[in-house]
């Protein structure tokens, strides 16, 4: 594309942005940067609007971007800096973070995102692939009633009552803990598979009847701990824009679970994603703008922004940008255990109910 029609197209975009109307050739004229006739830019416009990157929206004159127009107009734009200001207090809160498990990084990097942007923000962490578990424990509660506790590297915990038909006796329990920490201390969550655990059961020899619930407990309990991989951050910053419909939102927030699709093919860079295109992210006249971030190489998970389809795109991508350097950095950093060990101690904050 020719700079000119480039530098309409981009003048489009920005007064829709900042106005939500279709925006004419006078109008053009009057805010671009070049000195170009009247008649140059609505022939320019007229071809814009060929090539499907502008449309009529009504009977109006003006025009307004498409998707397509608004992706081309995404994947030129200069790089950006942040504002100083907003850099330094970043850089003091990532340094706040250092120590800090994969799970409590990714969740307070969110926060501070959708409090930088005033979005929400769809965070999804795939950290799970570098987790291994160091820790299950079983805690008598009650008659029949058992606790199955599981920890792992990345920071995570999570408990399992397990209703069992008999009470074990001390033998049965000591046979269990020393079973568990000899087959699973170390174990990576996505190797407990069915036939990973079938081979553990077959293991369990004359225990077998009696300790197979709680090795259920425990794929249980690892199926869980890579399934919940997606929080939202900021819903009210959701909730509160006029232009998105509530019925909508609140469907997202109820099945955020969806999105990981969006994250699934953002394998690098910035992804944008509007509503009213595919069938992951439904809510009317909004946008997502994914980015990934990565741990010792590989991808970890992602940060998406959501929000109308006339988000600042320019004052919004450079703050994603910024955060996933800053989170990428953090976990690889922890990955390469020079910055302290996260699988120490686990504090009861950090602990996933």
């Amino acid at each position: 594309m020719e700079n000119r029609a480039y530098k309409i197209l981009e003048t489009i975009v920005d007064e829709y942005i900042r106005t939500g109307e279709p925006i004419g050739s006078k109008a053009v004229m009057e805010l671009l940067d070049i000195k170009v006739s009247s008649a140059t830019i609505r022939n320019e416009m007229a071809s814009l609007e060929q090539q499907g990157l502008l449309e009529h929206p009504h009977t109006s004159a003006g025009r307004v971007p498409t998707y397509k127009g608004l992706r081309l107009y995404i994947s030129r734009l200069a790089e950006k800096q942040i504002p100083e200001a907003d850099r330094v207090e970043i850089d003091r809160l990532f340094e706040e973070m250092e120590g800090m498990t994969d799970e409590v990084i990714i969740e307070n990097a969110a926060r501070a995102l959708a409090d930088f942007t005033k979005c929400a923000i769809v965070s999804a962490n795939d950290t799970d692939k570098f987790s291994v578990i160091t820790k299950v424990e079983v805690i008598p509660t009650g008659r029949r009633m058992y606790v199955l506790m599981m920890m792992t590297s990345g920071g995570g915990i999570k408990n399992r009552v397990c209703r069992l038909s008999f009470d074990l006796t001390h033998e049965q329990m000591d046979f269990f803990r020393s079973f568990v920490s000899e087959n699973l201390q170390g174990v990576n969550l996505r190797e407990v598979s069915d036939s990973f655990m079938d081979d553990l059961t077959a293991a369990l020899g004359s225990y077998m009847l009696s300790l197979s619930p709680l090795l259920k407990g425990i794929a249980d309990l690892s199926a869980d701990m890579i399934n919940e991989r997606v929080r939202i951050e900021g819903e009210e910053n959701l909730i509160e824009c006029s232009e998105l419909k509530g019925t909508e939102i609140a469907k997202v927030l109820r099945k955020k679970e969806a999105l990981t699709a969006a994250f699934d093919k953002t394998f690098s860079g910035i992804n944008v994603l509007f509503g009213e295109e595919n069938n992951t992210f439904v809510i009317s006249n909004s946008s997502m703008i994914t980015g990934t971030f990565s741990k010792d190489g590989e991808n970890a998970g992602g940060f998406g922004v959501i929000g109308p389809m006339r988000l600042e795109y320019k004052k919004i991508i450079p703050y994603i940008e910024y955060f996933t350097d800053k989170v990428s950095d953090l976990l690889s950093r922890g990955a390469d255990g020079s910055e302290g060990d996260d699988t120490d101690e686990i504090k009861e904050e950090e602990k996933d109910e």
